[in-house]
């Protein structure tokens, strides 16, 4: 694995200064992160072209979707954290079998999904609040089913970005991410909007153009299942080089066909771990799938809205994003090597680098507001949305620095293993302190979208308070795999029996 141009780009986190190579191994993550936003924000301004209607199915249907998707995508959580602490404990004989045993267990459970999602989507989406028998609802259904169709594509990648990670090569996912955002940007116009009222075409003054293509494809665009179709394509595209990188061992991580089926002691392990992470992560979904139910009671304009802030509030957080999957490999490969004050330091540099970050991307949100949500729509009806999507900003971006620091102490939750312990304080942060408080102040405060918003804000102030709380308490620095340098004492974690 050693002579692997994977192997020379993976960063060394258990030896030397600390700063510096966690910030070298997150920042490819906040980029990968970012691109990932580049996605939906490409979706969102391309279909925002359409009018709120479309705009609103988006909304609507990524609410199902993320949540489908976190349920399979959480056990690749256990790739990262088997892959990074084998490693830091010297056992890189373990690393393929953990690998290729994570990608056919995550991918046979992501086809599962795919056609559960795809037969209940109109009941699911009708759950969440979208009106049986209107244009948003056939446009979510549309658009929902699509990408349920390729959710075993997507998977293809993230798993991939999970394994690498845990080595400790956050740059190859970055460069797959970065073509995939390529195909994805260039398919988008011409996918939704086709050749009839392509404003990419107006704009570069090639109407003519525009109208002998129309002519001759007769090609209007696919609306708003234009955007998913785009989205599967590119990451199928990501999925196979994926795949092949990790065949060919020019990745670090060397897969033979046999690995991609997990003997059951894999399976165990892998399910111990990844279950309460999936638990963790689709929990996440479910509240903005709930709160997005909640918004719904205020009027399309609001959840319009709603699915506009949160998209650019998931840009805002993704250096946070990112230094918290640097905290897992860290904490992972620290905790395999038996170093756990080494761990403990890397996690609060991580929390101090991300609130610094978020307190100046919180000024830059709030004094722009209304701008920036501006750009995601247009049409009659954009005013409304606007107004409300500004105050969301305004009232939740002030707590941009909590929701921040929460999500790195999660990652060195998940890092260490613990992921039964961040699946807690996820439910309690993102499910039980924020919907009833948001629920009541819709209804029985009649406060409307905004007393979502306000629900929103003081659960992520509580929630960094609590969990960062019990990380103090030091009890989460056990390990999961056995193993460690030379004279290290083992501890058996909680995956171990």
């Amino acid at each position: 694995m050693s002579g692997a141009p994977g192997a020379q780009r993976a960063v060394n986190v258990t030896e030397g200064p600390l700063l510096k190579p966690l910030l070298v191994l997150s920042l490819p993550i906040v980029l990968t992160n970012m691109l990932q936003v580049a996605y939906n924000l490409a979706d969102t301004f391309w279909v925002g072209r359409l009018g709120q209607d479309a705009v609103s199915a988006l909304s609507f249907s990524w609410a199902i979707v993320f949540l489908i998707i976190t349920l399979a995508g959480g056990f690749s959580v256990a790739g990262t954290v088997l892959v990074a602490q084998n490693k830091g404990a010297g056992n890189l004989d373990r690393i393929s079998e953990v690998a290729g045993g994570t990608i056919g267990l995550v991918v046979g459970l992501s086809v599962l999904l795919s056609l559960v999602g795809y037969a209940l989507a109109p009941w699911l989406l009708g759950l969440i609040g979208a009106s049986a028998g209107t244009e948003v609802f056939a446009l979510s259904l549309a658009y929902t089913r699509t990408m349920f169709l390729g959710i075993p594509f997507v998977f293809g990648f993230f798993i991939f970005q999970s394994l690498l990670q845990g080595w400790g090569d956050t740059r190859t996912p970055l460069y797959l991410m970065f073509l995939g955002v390529v195909l994805n940007v260039v398919l988008d116009p011409f996918l939704i909007l086709g050749f009839r009222d392509n404003v990419l075409f107006e704009a570069a003054g090639l109407a003519g153009l525009q109208a002998t293509l129309f002519e001759a494809t007769g090609f209007a665009g696919m609306g708003v299942e234009g955007a998913a179709v785009a989205t599967i394509f590119s990451r199928g595209a990501g999925a196979v080089i994926a795949v092949g990188l990790l065949l060919s061992g020019r990745v670090g991580i060397h897969l033979a066909p046999g690995d991609f089926l997990p003997s059951r002691e894999m399976v165990r392990r892998i399910v111990r771990i990844g279950a309460p992470a999936s638990v963790e992560m689709s929990t996440q979904s479910l509240g903005v799938t709930v709160v997005t139910a909640l918004v719904a009671l205020a009027g399309a304009e609001a959840v319009a809205a709603f699915g506009i802030g949160t998209r650019i509030t998931s840009l805002v957080v993704l250096p946070a994003f990112g230094l918290a999957r640097g905290a897992e490999t860290v904490v992972g490969q620290n905790l395999g090597a038996r170093q756990p004050d080494r761990a403990k330091r890397a996690v609060f540099a991580s929390a101090a680098v991300a609130g610094v970050v978020l307190l100046g991307v919180t000024a830059v949100v709030y004094l722009n507001a209304a701008a920036i949500v501006g750009v995601f729509i247009t049409g009659a009806e954009s005013a409304s949305v606007v107004a409300i999507g500004a105050e969301y900003l305004r009232i939740v971006g002030l707590t941009y620095v909590f929701l921040g620091v929460f999500h790195v102490v999660q990652g060195a939750y998940r890092g260490s293993g613990s992921t039964r312990l961040a699946m807690v304080f996820g439910v309690l942060g993102l499910i039980l302190l924020r919907i009833p408080p948001a629920y009541a102040l819709v209804a029985w405060f009649d406060m409307g979208a905004a007393g979502v918003w306000y629900g929103i804000a003081a659960a992520n102030v509580l929630m960094v308070l609590l969990s960062g709380a019990y990380f103090l308490r030091g009890t989460w620095t056990e390990g999961v795999v056995e193993g460690g340098p030379p004279g290290a004492t083992p501890r058996p974690g909680p995956g171990d029996d």
